[in-house]
């Protein structure tokens, strides 16, 4: 198998163990076995844990960034990104919005990214920064920023990211445990929809 293959398929299958049980509950020993391989031959692609924790964050952004860039969404610093959603169809927000759901749900390697942030934010100050980034306050204050440029009351601003996106974070837990999965993204359909019809 190439290097490059190996080293993807580490970043996986660790994750997958960090997602059941937990980045602090999970060795390189534990990742070797998962693997199948010796913890040497581990060890010649990635030298500790946190190499692979930070690679893993490392192939996140690098998700974002070309997930961005396909759906043709504002970039830069706030004030373009501002400038941009103004001008932007609502239907391609509205679309991208569902692609971000998905993205924390049905694909694995996000979904997995999830999960072990949602276990660990609790347990480790670098964890709960990384939840706070990518799922919480992160989220919230960029739609903040969004509807800043939308509404002219910043304490309005911070209401309607808070209205849009707290039915959004609730979805990803109900999302988890539902058994049918589609039903939740529709809810997400309808939530969006309304919330576009009353606000825009």
């Amino acid at each position: 198998m190439k290097e490059k293959n190996t080293k993807e398929k580490i970043l996986e299958e660790a994750l997958k163990l960090f997602a059941q049980c937990g980045y602090m509950g999970t060795s390189m020993n534990d990742i070797a076995s998962q693997i199948g391989v010796t913890k040497a031959a581990l060890y010649k692609h990635y030298s500790s844990k946190q190499e692979i924790l930070d690679s893993i964050v490392e192939k996140m952004n690098q998700m974002d960034l070309q997930r961005s860039k396909e759906y043709e969404m504002p970039e830069g610093d706030m004030d373009n990104v501002i400038e941009g959603y103004k001008t932007i169809a609502l239907e391609k927000i509205k679309q991208y919005t569902k692609v971000q759901f998905l993205h924390w749900t049905e694909e694995e390697f996000s979904s997995n990214f999830r999960k072990m942030l949602t276990l660990e934010q609790y347990r480790s100050p670098e964890m709960s920064k990384l939840y706070q980034h990518y799922l919480a306050e992160g989220p919230l204050q960029y739609m903040e920023t969004i509807f800043s440029g939308i509404v002219e009351n910043r304490e309005d601003a911070k209401q309607l990211a808070i209205d849009f996106y707290g039915p959004i974070f609730l979805l990803y837990s109900i999302y988890d445990i539902s058994e049918n999965k589609q039903e939740v993204v529709k809810q997400l359909d309808t939530h969006v929809e309304r919330f576009s019809k009353q606000y825009f």
